[in-house]
């Protein structure tokens, strides 16, 4: 497919959507919308008030090109370099995952079980990657100060980023770290989307997946709960007096993660599902006398 200057909006739209369709690509018609806006610089209600307009020479250009990296099975995040989460727009960087929507299910959890959201709460972030789930959290809890752990020097500075791009780089510190071995001290939020995929089965991954998100972020050791396991063997040092854990899980992984916090002196208070109805997020805290 090669798109010239003198292509219509409406001719181009119509071309990338037929050969993502053609391609298998799940969204045809949102990724060629999406992808189409980007390389004009407009915004999408342009695209339907003028139709006729010529693409022209600079933007059909990039065009072409977001086109065959898209059919190549880059997401479009990562070609835009920019992703959504939680209503915020995100930076994205080779060492990040690329935020997904059923993440923020672990954010909802975590608000609903923050004791007082006036309250100065102290949030942690296990493996932040591009910060989503902390800035989302800070931007809703005004008064909380996080702290957001990574092994990735990389996701770190994409993180710190995010936070001051989204207003809450002030009350927000990011270290280097496995985990949280090297944490000291309380906090009354603890939150984490561990990798939690089976090694066996990462190649099992779409392309987008596969090829294009930081194996370290995906690879959960041979039965995809090692994370986990260094997460919650650590959770009594982490928590303040009624703090909470929320992680998020694998579909099928609910029973297993419930198994590994009961044999560590945790119990589940709930699990939170996703938009596809599966369970997503669980929410753990101190087993009650």
């Amino acid at each position: 497919m090669k798109l010239a200057p003198e292509t219509t909006r409406a001719e181009a739209f119509a071309q990338l959507r037929r050969a993502f369709t053609k391609a298998r690509i799940d969204t045809p018609e949102i990724d060629a919308r999406i992808l189409l806006g980007e390389a004009l610089g407009v915004a999408p209600i342009e695209l339907t008030l003028r139709p006729e307009t010529p693409l022209g020479a600079g933007p059909a250009e990039r065009l072409n090109g977001f086109a065959a990296r898209r059919l190549a099975r880059e997401p479009v995040a990562r070609i835009l370099g920019f992703g959504e989460f939680w209503g915020l727009g995100f930076e994205l960087s080779p060492d990040t995952l690329v935020p997904r929507p059923d993440t923020e299910a672990v954010v909802e959890a975590a608000l609903a079980a923050a004791r007082d959201p006036a309250a100065p709460l102290r949030i942690l972030d296990l493996g932040t990657g591009s910060g989503c789930l902390l800035v989302a959290l800070l931007h809703e809890l005004p008064k909380a100060w996080g702290l957001g752990i990574d092994r990735s020097p990389g996701a770190l500075v994409t993180a710190r980023r995010n936070a001051r791009r989204n207003g809450v780089g002030e009350r927000v510190a990011f270290a280097a770290g496995d985990w949280a071995s090297p944490l000291a001290g309380a906090f009354d939020l603890t939150v984490s989307n561990p990798p939690y995929i089976a090694t066996a089965a990462l190649e099992r991954l779409s392309e987008e997946v596969r090829r294009h998100d930081p194996v370290a972020a995906l690879d959960g050791g041979p039965d995809g709960l090692d994370a986990y396991r260094a997460l919650l063997g650590e959770a009594h040092r982490l928590l303040a007096p009624g703090g909470t854990v929320v992680v998020e899980i694998g579909y099928d992984q609910e029973e297993a993660v419930a198994r590994l916090a009961v044999a560590t002196r945790l119990a589940v208070r709930r699990v939170a599902r996703d938009l596809g109805g599966r369970p997503r997020a669980v929410v753990i805290g101190r087993r009650e006398a």
